[in-house]
């Protein structure tokens, strides 16, 4: 898997994340985003994540999430074929670009 040409940035990882048409996380995950309402719960609580795993096994985690657990329904962030009817334009494409896993991958590492 590709990683990004430049390190992670934080902020632009929080983003990906708060963001309801990107990342999706807030689908399933509770976050450390006040702001964000309408959480989900279906996922572990991200918060202090970062103390928890480091960056290499969360970049793993955003891109191979069968590797921890095969019965996941969390998508492969990284992972460009193999979904149920993807929306046009975005058939064979990852979900996430190499940079904005690394930004995630930043994020999450700074959440203590």
């Amino acid at each position: 898997t590709a990683t990004a040409a430049t390190p992670g940035d934080p902020a632009r990882g929080r983003a990906v994340v708060a963001s309801r048409s990107v990342g999706l996380c807030l689908l399933c995950h509770p976050v450390p985003i006040p702001e964000q309402r309408l959480q989900g719960n279906l996922a572990p609580d991200l918060a202090g994540v970062g103390a928890r795993l480091g960056p290499d096994e969360l970049r793993q985690r955003l891109l191979d999430p069968r590797a921890f657990n095969p019965d996941t329904i969390m998508p492969a962030y990284g992972r460009s074929d193999g979904f149920n009817r993807p929306a046009h334009g975005v058939a064979g494409r990852p979900v996430l670009t190499p940079q904005q896993v690394e930004d995630v991958v930043a994020w999450l590492t700074s959440l203590r």
